[in-house]
């Protein structure tokens, strides 16, 4: 039997490592150079393995029709990508998720960096953005961020924090097994001195072509800025959350409710012989993800999926409801953008470009918006900043791309190994 695992972080691997130990045939395909994800991404130069799994690193995946999965290896700009085909008899999707970032004035300034990209340097490059670092966004992937920019020598001026921790304070129960880890961090900030300030965040950063100052706010309840101060900085983080990767899923059929992939408690889809675990069912974390993924891996090859498994997702998927009810989007931030902010990064649409789409030459519907504002038709094809500007015109953008990656035409033109 022929497994094919796409996605290599913690539910990845924990779906490839259950699958081989039931004797399957595993393909474990990631776009990184090694396994790990974002979670326990790697330095370049420590490579992991996983017995009984054959890994696909720097692969991507293009397409998925039934379950067929199409590749491309190599680097991603190199010129010689080899592609190939692979029939399974069962896929696991496990495409994790990437940073959220709401568009501020300067925002696409040089030393403006993601959460995400701030880590990957981190643990990867082993390179700090920065010497006078400030975190800010919401969510407690913030203070795993903040470590790995002081392991590597950067210091972290602060943490904001944009939304109140009351509303977590209420719901200890779902994440209780996490309060050692906060209270590490809370003792890390602590030992080195950064202050954490809730209900603030950044709403512009300043500077003539790299960032020299940031402006902070202090936010009302719904994140409108009740006060400013600037601050001096040569980097600045941002994070708020989470966009699951979920092109792969929707090209192969799958249901999707309220943004994730749907599925039952053997972590299976809408569509026979695919299954789902990690972040594109839900953000939970890394310990969730993990549960999932060995779930899948049971599931995908016709096993009996312990009790004790089970529990573990359970538990963990009360504590991502926590989590999403504690540290929402709030709509204040639109009042943070100025005409002239970018929105779409890759064909710099501004925000002022993307208003007169819609309330001055009446673009409605998501395929006017986008031609008439060319937001979204950009290399990223709207991953950074769909979401975003559906929330600033009420415009709803479909999701479904059937080429999932950018690839050349003469790479989808190419003879496909089988």
């Amino acid at each position: 039997m022929t497994v094919v695992v796409i996605g290599a972080g913690p539910a990845g691997i924990s779906a490839a490592r259950a699958a081989a130990v039931r004797d399957a045939s595993v393909l474990l395909v990631d776009s990184g150079p090694s396994v790990g994800g974002q979670f326990f991404r790697q330095p370049y130069d420590r490579p992991r393995t996983l017995p009984g799994v054959e890994h696909l690193p720097s692969t991507v995946v293009w397409a998925v029709e039934g379950r067929r999965v199409h590749l491309l290896s190599g680097p991603v700009d190199g010129p010689d990508r080899r592609a190939r085909t692979v029939d399974a008899d069962a896929i696991v999707l496990a495409t994790g998720a990437y940073d959220r970032v709401v568009p501020f004035p300067g925002w696409d300034l040089r030393g403006v960096y993601t959460a995400g990209a701030a880590q990957i340097l981190a643990k990867e490059q082993r390179l700090p953005i920065g010497k006078r670092v400030l975190v800010a966004g919401t969510g407690p992937f913030l203070l795993a961020v903040t470590k790995s920019l002081m392991d590597v020598g950067a210091s972290v001026i602060g943490v904001l924090e944009a939304n109140s921790p009351a509303r977590w304070l209420r719901t200890p129960l779902a994440g209780r097994h996490k309060f050692g880890e906060a209270a590490r961090y809370g003792a890390l900030l602590a030992r080195h001195r950064i202050p954490y300030r809730t209900s603030t965040a950044v709403v512009a950063a300043n500077g003539d072509g790299h960032v020299q100052t940031a402006t902070v706010a202090r936010l009302d309840n719904d994140w409108h800025v009740v006060r400013t101060e600037e601050i001096e900085v040569d980097a600045v983080c941002v994070g708020y959350g989470f966009t699951p990767r979920t092109e792969l899923a929707i090209a192969a059929g799958c249901v999707l409710a309220n943004g994730f992939v749907q599925v039952d408690i053997a972590q299976a889809t809408s569509v026979p012989s695919v299954f789902a675990a990690g972040e594109i069912t839900g953000i939970g974390g890394a310990d969730l993800a993990a549960a999932e993924g060995t779930v899948a891996g049971i599931a995908a090859v016709g096993g009996d999926v312990p009790s004790d498994t089970l529990r573990k997702v359970r538990q963990g998927r009360r504590f991502a409801a926590a989590m999403a009810q504690a540290y929402p989007i709030k709509p204040g931030w639109r009042s943070w953008l100025a005409t002239d902010t970018i929105v779409c990064r890759c064909e710099r649409v501004t925000y002022g470009a993307l208003c007169d789409a819609v309330e001055t030459r009446a673009a409605t519907g998501a395929r006017t918006v986008k031609l008439v504002s060319r937001v979204g038709l950009g290399r990223c094809q709207g991953r950074t900043c769909l979401r975003n500007a559906a929330d600033l015109t009420g415009v709803p953008f479909p999701e479904r791309r059937p080429i999932a990656a950018p690839l050349r035409l003469g790479e989808l033109a190419a003879e496909e190994e089988e």
